[in-house]
């Protein structure tokens, strides 16, 4: 059946059985690649900061991870089963033109995490360079102190209020212009990258933990030290919003996860792989996240919960040039593999004849400077409270809707050709189905006040104790009203992507025709 060009590309077209040849062991590889990169260590590292003991933060990382690897494997089954994309995919669901929503949504998320991937590429550049150069010179200066006279001066107001220096902006375009490079060449130029990055990191990463227990005076050092919870929160309190915002993490690849699998050479080896690479490599590299940051405050007598950061305060120059190496090493190919290849393609289903992958990439690159990544990760209550829950308030109802849809209406079964053609059985109304597209947005609206309100606080802090500060000046101000509001709204919002993702479930189950599904052909030696 001839397909119709707005709808087809080759990007896009279902991957056929000769070039299914993903075993469980690439498909392991792949998501070690991708967990062990800096943002892990600072989602894990950052629980600590919120005042949880480390091996709190290392349940809360375990748990969440357990739990988002079913949708995980749910939604990669069509890509194993059919061979095809994420956003071709959506289209059974949100129909052929609908699906543009779910895959932007989607993809405005990926260029925020190419943006953070990147800035902290460049930060380790830019660490690496002071650390032979000249840290005072204007060109490789931070940012001064706010109680600083250079703050008065007009050249350092304007970077001041752009949130970073001459030299840290510079080293940021320059890994920038590195990831372009790379997206323009494609993915198959840094295989042999990809397969050396998440070992040696591993390896690194190790080293560190070494280093850590050693310069702490022991492990037992480290690791008896309990939770430090601010005054008016405890461990639910963290432990609540703390599991959203990892769940929230892979939200992300849990919907376009079938990218990958498509190339998978059996449902077994996709389920298998992702069982073996997610959740234990999560839950080792955030050991050592929450380790190191844990020995930190006995090393240098405050927390630090940045690698490069705290790599530059290492000293040994070998140590620090080893050690930025392979961090910048391993963000490289987890920013390609991760937060290039899900939006060049979400993009390009805009509008196949023209956005290619590589133009959908290069699309992905320039929004990702626009986002201005470090101001996402100005702390990491931010990080991990307004970043990684909001978007999963947004990416949970669309998981929901895709599974409900694939699974509970249509039991697996999917008419490929039409998910390439208008007029098929995935044209709905005007190529839109509505039912899809309403209970995603009602499922997202409950969580909206929640998201608010978290930016509002966000003036007092970024801990969950300064919500509480927040809560007391809103009394003060509005009255008890309001703090009854915000207070309900902020609870709901800390189950974001739970509440979004049945919400959106049980809403389209409901609303649903009941109709037959299209009859399927048969996929040859898959399950």
């Amino acid at each position: 059946m001839a397909h119709d060009p707005q709808l087809h590309n080759e990007d896009l077209a279902p991957v056929d059985a000769g070039r299914r040849t993903w075993g469980r062991w690439h498909i392991a590889a792949l998501w070690i690649g991708m967990c062990v990169c800096i943002p892990t260590y600072q989602l894990a590292s950052g629980l600590v900061q919120q005042g949880m003991a480390w091996w709190q933060g290392v349940i809360t990382v375990t748990i969440a991870n357990a739990i988002v690897l079913v949708p995980m494997v749910l939604n990669a089954h069509a890509g194993t089963k059919y061979g095809i994309p994420f956003p071709v995919f959506a289209r059974a669901s949100y129909g052929v033109i609908g699906a543009n929503l779910p895959a932007v949504m989607r993809a405005i998320v990926a260029c925020g995490w190419f943006g953070i991937q990147t800035w902290f590429g460049g930060l380790a550049i830019f660490v690496l360079i002071n650390a032979f150069g000249d840290p005072s010179s204007p060109v490789l200066a931070s940012l001064p102190p706010a109680d600083s006279p250079l703050t008065q001066d007009g050249w350092w107001r304007f970077w001041m209020a752009l949130g970073l220096s001459p030299g840290q902006l510079g080293c940021f375009l320059l890994f920038w212009l590195i990831n372009v490079f790379f997206i323009w060449r494609g993915t198959e130029s840094i295989k042999w990258m990809e397969s050396l990055a998440a070992p040696f990191l591993i390896v690194a990463g190790l080293a560190l933990l070494v280093w850590a227990f050693v310069r702490a005076g022991s492990a037992g050092a480290v690791l008896s030290q309990g939770s430090t919870f601010p005054e008016g929160t405890s461990f639910w309190t963290v432990f609540l919003p703390g599991l959203t915002a990892n769940v929230g993490f892979w939200a992300t690849l849990s919907l376009n996860i079938p990218d990958f699998t498509r190339f998978s050479r059996s449902q077994r080896d996709q389920v298998v792989g992702q069982a073996i690479g997610l959740p234990p490599t999560m839950a080792l590299f955030s050991f050592i996240g929450v380790a190191v940051t844990a020995a930190t405050p006995l090393i240098f007598g405050e927390m630090i919960d940045n690698p490069v950061a705290l790599t530059a305060r290492m000293g040994t120059s070998f140590v620090v040039v080893a050690s930025l190496f392979a961090l910048t090493l391993a963000t490289l190919s987890t920013n390609i593999a991760a937060n290039v290849v899900s939006p060049a393609n979400d993009f390009s289903n805009l509008r196949p004849g023209r956005i290619s992958y590589k133009l959908g990439g290069y699309i992905t690159a320039v929004i990702g400077i626009l986002m201005m990544p470090w101001k996402l990760l100005a702390s990491a209550g931010t990080y991990l409270f307004i970043w990684l829950i909001g978007y999963s308030a947004l990416l949970g109802p669309i998981g929901g809707v895709m599974i409900a849809d694939y699974f509970l209406l249509r039991k697996t079964r999917l008419e490929v050709d039409d998910l390439y053609r208008r007029g098929g059985s995935y044209e709905y109304r005007g190529g839109i189905n509505l039912t899809a597209v309403v209970a995603t947005l009602v499922a997202i609206l409950p969580n909206l006040p929640g998201f608010l309100f978290a930016l509002a606080a966000g003036k007092f802090g970024t801990n969950k104790a300064d919500q509480l500060k927040y809560l007391a000046d809103l009394a003060t101000r509005e009255g008890p009203g309001w703090v009854g509001f915000a207070k309900a709204s902020l609870a709901l919002y800390d189950w974001a992507w739970f509440t979004g993702f049945l919400l959106a479930a049980g809403i389209y189950t409901l609303a649903s025709t009941r109709r037959a599904p299209a009859a399927a052909p048969a996929a040859p030696g898959r399950a």
